[in-house]
């Protein structure tokens, strides 16, 4: 198992990687990838949830609740893990 620190950055690395995707994944897959980088950067879901207009802000905000509970580090490894999934 990687070092926080490893973690951290291979998280941050995986952060800029994400930016370069060769094409864009399905909303599905963007959605957890920013629940899980909220989960990994911020912990729990926090702030009101969007109104009910805005889809896009409620989809996050729905996709991140949905890991409430999860270890930081746990949100990091998943992120990396997806981000490395998809660049290769």
């Amino acid at each position: 198992m990687a070092t926080t620190g490893d973690l951290k950055r291979q998280f941050e690395q995986a952060a800029k990687d994400v930016q370069n995707l060769p094409e864009r994944p399905e909303n599905e897959t963007l959605l957890r990838l920013y629940a899980l980088y909220k989960q990994g950067a911020e912990g729990d879901v926090s702030g009101p949830k969007p109104g009910f207009f805005d889809f896009v802000g409620t989809a996050k905000y729905e996709a991140w609740a949905k890991l409430k509970g999860t270890d930081q580090d746990e949100a990091m490894q998943k992120y990396v893990d997806l981000v490395k999934k998809l660049t290769n």
